[in-house]
């Protein structure tokens, strides 16, 4: 029984990835509002119904990485060191990100074209809203939990609205400054700097909290 479901998980783990794959492709070559969910079902030779029982929206299939984003987030915060606060462990996570060259701090062409067509589409800027404020909603809960306070804590949530407002402009400008000259180290640097200036600036608007 239990080869049988790891069977069945790594088939429908196949399947999603096959499909995210290939709208990823047609979405590169036509434009994101160009292309429909049945495109995508012909194109990975699956059905209609089989897209959207992996994909609610056609844009949860662009920003297929989201929820693992989320949990380095999350995990950075839960599995910290008794001696780093929870803010603090946010920032190390962006500096262990770009020590390990990690895919997910890879400013490149690539992360050029994914922004340029998701500022392109109202749909695609509107789910990016949405996914900012669940991040926010699941980071303060975590943040709540790390600190030993409510999850409903207002200032777990001010916490966690000051981390995604720094790491979302730390990245936005790291990417125009790799736009602008092509080199993915200045661009990182950019972005571990403004990484630094933000959660300094969180850690001192919560001194004295559970948070800093």
């Amino acid at each position: 029984m239990d080869q049988k479901d790891d069977r069945r998980t790594r088939k429908r783990l196949a399947t999603r990835q096959s499909i995210s794959d290939t709208a990823t492709r047609l979405f590169l070559e036509r434009g994101f509002d160009a292309v429909t969910i049945d495109d995508i079902a012909e194109a990975a030779d699956v059905g209609r119904m089989t897209v959207f029982n992996h994909f609610p929206r056609k844009e949860d299939m662009f920003f297929d990485r989201e929820e693992e984003i989320q949990q380095l987030a999350f995990d950075a915060v839960r599995k910290r060191g008794p001696a780093v606060s929870p803010i603090e462990a946010t920032r190390l996570l962006a500096h262990d990100l770009v020590a390990q060259d990690h895919e997910f701090v890879m400013l490149s062409a690539d992360t050029s074209w994914f922004i340029a067509t998701a500022m392109a589409s109202e749909a695609l800027k509107a789910r990016a809203r949405e996914m900012r404020d669940d991040f926010t909603r699941g980071l303060a809960k975590v943040l709540a939990e790390a600190g030993g306070q409510p999850a409903d804590d207002p200032t777990a949530h001010l916490a966690a609205g000051l981390v995604v407002a720094t790491w979302n402009v730390a990245f936005a400008e790291a990417q125009k400054v790799f736009d602008r000259t092509r080199n993915a180290g200045k661009a990182k640097r950019c972005w571990l700097a403004l990484i630094d200036r933000g959660s300094a600036g969180t850690t001192a608007a919560l001194a004295g909290t559970a948070y800093a």
